[in-house]
Protein backbone atom coordinates (compact mmCIF):
# COMPACT_ATOMS: atom_id res chain seq x y z
CA UNK A 1 0.00 0.00 0.00
CA UNK A 2 1.20 3.47 -0.84
CA UNK A 3 1.68 6.21 1.73
CA UNK A 4 -1.56 7.93 0.63
CA UNK A 5 -3.66 4.83 1.05
CA UNK A 6 -6.89 4.70 3.02
CA UNK A 7 -5.15 2.82 5.81
CA UNK A 8 -2.47 5.52 6.16
CA UNK A 9 -5.15 8.24 6.13
CA UNK A 10 -7.05 6.41 8.86
CA UNK A 11 -3.87 6.19 10.95
CA UNK A 12 -3.25 9.92 10.44
CA UNK A 13 -6.83 10.82 11.39
CA UNK A 14 -6.65 8.60 14.48
CA UNK A 15 -3.47 10.38 15.55
CA UNK A 16 -5.17 13.76 15.05
CA UNK A 17 -8.12 12.54 17.10
CA UNK A 18 -5.80 11.46 19.91
CA UNK A 19 -4.04 14.84 19.99
CA UNK A 20 -7.23 16.91 19.95
CA UNK A 21 -9.01 14.67 22.46
CA UNK A 22 -6.08 14.79 24.88
CA UNK A 23 -6.13 18.59 24.66
CA UNK A 24 -9.86 18.62 25.28
CA UNK A 25 -9.45 16.18 28.18
CA UNK A 26 -7.02 18.52 29.95
CA UNK A 27 -9.45 21.44 29.88
CA UNK A 28 -12.38 19.25 30.91
CA UNK A 29 -10.33 18.13 33.93
CA UNK A 30 -9.61 21.75 34.79
CA UNK A 31 -13.34 22.51 34.66
CA UNK A 32 -14.39 19.38 36.58
CA UNK A 33 -16.73 18.34 33.79
CA UNK A 34 -17.12 14.67 34.63
CA UNK A 35 -19.29 13.45 31.76
CA UNK A 36 -16.89 14.73 29.07
CA UNK A 37 -13.93 13.38 31.05
CA UNK A 38 -15.36 9.86 31.03
CA UNK A 39 -16.45 9.98 27.38
CA UNK A 40 -13.11 11.45 26.27
CA UNK A 41 -11.32 8.67 28.16
CA UNK A 42 -13.38 5.97 26.43
CA UNK A 43 -12.76 7.73 23.11
CA UNK A 44 -9.01 7.71 23.66
CA UNK A 45 -9.05 3.95 24.37
CA UNK A 46 -11.21 3.16 21.34
CA UNK A 47 -9.10 5.35 19.03
CA UNK A 48 -5.98 3.52 20.21
CA UNK A 49 -7.72 0.21 19.43
CA UNK A 50 -8.76 1.53 16.01
CA UNK A 51 -5.21 2.68 15.37
CA UNK A 52 -3.91 -0.74 16.35
CA UNK A 53 -6.52 -2.39 14.12
CA UNK A 54 -5.55 -0.25 11.13
CA UNK A 55 -1.84 -0.87 11.59
CA UNK A 56 -2.09 -4.61 12.35
CA UNK A 57 -4.88 -5.45 9.85
CA UNK A 58 -7.40 -6.30 12.57
CA UNK A 59 -10.85 -5.59 11.12
CA UNK A 60 -12.68 -6.28 14.40
CA UNK A 61 -10.89 -3.41 16.12
CA UNK A 62 -11.67 -1.11 13.23
CA UNK A 63 -15.34 -2.18 13.38
CA UNK A 64 -15.37 -1.40 17.11
CA UNK A 65 -13.88 1.99 16.24
CA UNK A 66 -16.61 2.50 13.61
CA UNK A 67 -19.40 1.74 16.06
CA UNK A 68 -17.90 4.06 18.64
CA UNK A 69 -17.55 6.82 16.03
CA UNK A 70 -21.33 6.89 15.66
CA UNK A 71 -21.66 7.56 19.39
CA UNK A 72 -18.77 10.05 19.33
CA UNK A 73 -20.33 12.03 16.50
CA UNK A 74 -23.64 12.12 18.38
CA UNK A 75 -21.89 13.25 21.57
CA UNK A 76 -20.17 16.14 19.80
CA UNK A 77 -23.42 17.26 18.18
CA UNK A 78 -25.03 17.16 21.65
CA UNK A 79 -22.21 19.25 23.16
CA UNK A 80 -22.50 21.82 20.37
CA UNK A 81 -26.28 22.04 20.84
CA UNK A 82 -25.85 22.33 24.62
CA UNK A 83 -23.44 25.26 24.41
CA UNK A 84 -25.51 27.00 21.74
CA UNK A 85 -28.72 26.52 23.79
CA UNK A 86 -30.42 24.60 20.99
CA UNK A 87 -33.18 22.03 21.37
CA UNK A 88 -34.21 23.01 24.90
CA UNK A 89 -30.67 22.55 26.25
CA UNK A 90 -28.94 25.19 28.35
CA UNK A 91 -25.25 25.87 28.77
CA UNK A 92 -25.97 26.98 32.36
CA UNK A 93 -27.17 23.50 33.37
CA UNK A 94 -24.92 21.17 35.31
CA UNK A 95 -25.42 18.18 33.02
CA UNK A 96 -21.76 17.94 32.05
CA UNK A 97 -20.57 17.95 35.67
CA UNK A 98 -23.11 15.18 36.39
CA UNK A 99 -24.64 17.42 39.08
CA UNK A 100 -21.68 16.50 41.32
CA UNK A 101 -20.09 19.93 41.41
CA UNK A 102 -21.06 23.47 40.49
CA UNK A 103 -18.15 23.79 38.08
CA UNK A 104 -18.55 24.87 34.50
CA UNK A 105 -16.30 25.09 31.50
CA UNK A 106 -12.76 26.13 32.34
CA UNK A 107 -12.92 28.56 29.44
CA UNK A 108 -15.68 30.58 31.15
CA UNK A 109 -13.19 32.44 33.34
CA UNK A 110 -9.95 31.67 31.53
CA UNK A 111 -10.78 32.30 27.91
CA UNK A 112 -8.52 34.14 25.51
CA UNK A 113 -7.91 37.72 26.63
CA UNK A 114 -10.49 37.54 29.46
CA UNK A 115 -10.32 40.48 31.84
CA UNK A 116 -12.53 40.80 34.87
CA UNK A 117 -13.79 44.23 35.79
CA UNK A 118 -15.50 45.24 39.01
CA UNK A 119 -18.40 47.55 38.27
CA UNK A 120 -20.99 49.03 40.62
CA UNK A 121 -24.32 47.29 40.28
CA UNK A 122 -27.28 49.22 39.04
CA UNK A 123 -29.63 48.19 41.82
CA UNK A 124 -32.37 50.82 41.77
CA UNK A 125 -33.83 49.64 45.09
CA UNK A 126 -30.73 50.43 47.16
CA UNK A 127 -28.81 53.34 45.55
CA UNK A 128 -27.04 54.27 48.81
CA UNK A 129 -25.17 50.95 49.08
CA UNK A 130 -23.70 50.07 45.68
CA UNK A 131 -22.52 46.50 45.29
CA UNK A 132 -19.72 45.47 43.01
CA UNK A 133 -20.35 42.97 40.25
CA UNK A 134 -17.75 41.12 38.23
CA UNK A 135 -18.00 41.43 34.50
CA UNK A 136 -15.80 39.34 32.24
CA UNK A 137 -14.88 40.77 28.88
CA UNK A 138 -13.41 38.10 26.65
CA UNK A 139 -12.17 38.10 23.12
CA UNK A 140 -14.15 34.91 22.46
CA UNK A 141 -16.91 33.68 24.76
CA UNK A 142 -16.47 30.28 26.38
CA UNK A 143 -19.46 28.62 24.71
CA UNK A 144 -17.98 29.34 21.27
CA UNK A 145 -14.65 27.81 22.31
CA UNK A 146 -16.47 24.65 23.44
CA UNK A 147 -18.44 24.59 20.18
CA UNK A 148 -15.16 24.96 18.24
CA UNK A 149 -13.80 21.93 20.11
CA UNK A 150 -16.90 19.95 19.14
CA UNK A 151 -16.78 21.08 15.51
CA UNK A 152 -13.08 20.20 15.31
CA UNK A 153 -13.90 16.70 16.51
CA UNK A 154 -16.70 16.45 13.95
CA UNK A 155 -14.43 17.57 11.09
CA UNK A 156 -11.83 14.96 12.04
CA UNK A 157 -14.32 12.19 12.89
CA UNK A 158 -16.47 12.31 9.75
CA UNK A 159 -13.61 11.55 7.33
CA UNK A 160 -12.20 9.05 9.83
CA UNK A 161 -15.55 7.24 9.80
CA UNK A 162 -15.55 7.12 5.97
CA UNK A 163 -11.95 5.90 5.82
CA UNK A 164 -12.63 3.29 8.51
CA UNK A 165 -15.58 1.94 6.49
CA UNK A 166 -13.36 1.72 3.42
CA UNK A 167 -10.53 0.06 5.36
CA UNK A 168 -12.92 -2.55 6.78
CA UNK A 169 -14.16 -3.32 3.27
CA UNK A 170 -10.54 -3.61 2.05
CA UNK A 171 -9.62 -5.91 4.92
CA UNK A 172 -12.64 -8.12 4.29
CA UNK A 173 -11.78 -8.31 0.56
CA UNK A 174 -8.19 -9.24 1.39
CA UNK A 175 -9.36 -11.93 3.84
CA UNK A 176 -11.74 -13.36 1.22
CA UNK A 177 -8.95 -13.46 -1.37
CA UNK A 178 -6.57 -15.04 1.13
CA UNK A 179 -9.13 -17.70 2.09
CA UNK A 180 -9.77 -18.49 -1.58
CA UNK A 181 -6.04 -18.94 -2.19
CA UNK A 182 -5.74 -21.20 0.87
CA UNK A 183 -8.54 -23.42 -0.37
CA UNK A 184 -6.58 -24.24 -3.53
CA UNK A 185 -3.17 -24.57 -1.91
CA UNK A 186 -4.00 -26.06 1.45
CA UNK A 187 -1.29 -28.47 2.65
CA UNK A 188 -3.83 -30.54 4.54
CA UNK A 189 -5.66 -31.56 1.35
CA UNK A 190 -3.86 -33.96 -0.93
CA UNK A 191 -3.78 -33.11 -4.62
CA UNK A 192 -6.38 -34.81 -6.79
CA UNK A 193 -3.84 -36.81 -8.81
CA UNK A 194 -2.86 -38.92 -5.75
CA UNK A 195 -6.31 -40.51 -5.46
Amino acid sequence: MGCCSARCMLVLLCCLQLITTLERQVFDFLGFQWAPIMINFIHIIVVILGLFGAIQYRPRYVILYLLWMLLWLSWNVFVCCLYLDLGGLSKESDILSLRLSPHRSWWKENGPNCQSELLPSTDWQNPGNPQLTTVLSCWLEYQYIEVLHGITQLFISLPAFVYACYVVSLFSNEVDTFDTINEYHSPSKPPHFFH
